[in-house]
């Protein structure tokens, strides 16, 4: 399908990638070194008696004895491993990231995870309501989600909207807008509903806090900035999730991979409001090897369906892994 008005093709057949999974990261599998396909993702997880025995190491971020976990293929069987390692219901994890117990943004766990680092999770703390008056168009807000039905606020601008109110926080999570139950709605659409809301009123949003420890208290941090170039894994292979088909243990990511990714991580932001790693990886690796934009298009419609993208930004997307590719950036 050309660009121009393209569109979904079938939305109650499509299931994009990044479900179930986008943000979480543990052991999984460790058979094929290689790099499998995107589209190679309609296969059912294999059974846990045949999946690989890489355990991993976990911890509670707010302070808690050491778990061992393994077995899992996605983000959702993550959590239940972790909740049933410390005894606890898995909705009350709400992410998890990797090699540090902060609310570090930059540290998140996303679709893929070094073989040797160490996963925390934060889980639910305090509630909280708030009003806020929509003085400007932007809220000053980037959303991301967890792979599991919880968006919440990754970054905040600094002198925006909300960056005015103090009680808001990097990793906190939007449970209600103006009354609304959003749990279960994908970020992207969380950042929407935000974005229309009318100017010059008020909307009140219900929160939930990480649970921090004593010694974590400490000022508001603005979240993970869009051009940072922290690295997350410490093992020399990683982890990718996926929300179908089989984990897969592959090489470490290419100097290509790393800054295309993050370049189509900023355009999400940019376009849509939201960052998500996976995404971005998966876009990547579905136009390594389109010739033109509108083989890029059409296999995004493909793999990605649940997602209209604007032409705009598919042309931007593809200009960025042809720049990656070139080593313009």
């Amino acid at each position: 399908m050309p660009l121009g008005p393209w569109k979904k093709k079938n939305k109650s057949t499509k299931e994009h990638l990044v479900d179930n999974e986008e943000v979480g990261g543990g052991h999984a599998g460790a058979g094929n070194q290689s790099k499998s396909a995107v589209n190679g993702a309609g296969l059912p997880p294999p059974p846990a008696n045949l999946r690989p025995k890489l355990v991993f190491h976990t911890q509670l971020a707010h302070g808690s004895p050491t778990g061992r976990i393994e077995g899992f293929a996605n983000v959702k069987e993550l959590y239940s491993k972790i909740a049933e390692a410390f005894n606890i219901s898995p909705p009350e994890i709400m992410f998890c990231t990797l090699n540090t117990h902060k609310i570090d943004m930059d540290k998140l766990l996303g679709g893929q995870i070094g073989l040797e680092d160490f996963i925390f999770a934060h889980i639910k703390g305090i509630k909280k309501e708030v009003e806020i008056h929509k003085t400007e168009d932007a809220l000053g807000l980037t959303i991301t989600d967890n792979g599991a039905g919880y968006s919440f606020i990754k970054r905040i601008k600094e002198g925006s909207v909300v960056d005015g109110v103090k009680v808001i926080g990097v990793g906190d999570h939007i449970e209600c807008i103006n009354g609304r139950n959003i749990v279960g709605i994908r970020h992207y659409e969380v950042a929407r509903m935000l974005k229309e809301l009318t100017k010059d009123k008020a909307f009140t949003l219900k929160l939930v806090e990480p649970m921090k420890a004593f010694e974590m208290l400490e000022p508001r941090s603005k979240g993970a900035k869009p051009a940072s170039e922290n690295k997350v894994g410490t093992g020399k292979g990683t982890l990718r999730l996926r929300s179908k088909g089989p984990a897969t243990v592959e090489d470490e990511p290419t100097e290509f991979e790393e800054k295309a990714v993050k370049k189509v991580d900023d355009l999400l932001e940019n376009y849509m409001g939201i960052r998500d790693t996976e995404l971005a990886a998966t876009m990547v690796e579905v136009g390594r090897d389109k010739k033109n934009p509108d083989e890029f298009a059409m296999a995004l419609d493909e793999t990605l369906g649940d997602f209209a993208f604007p032409d705009e930004f598919v042309f931007d997307v593809w200009g960025a892994i042809g720049d990656a590719k070139q080593g313009r950036f």
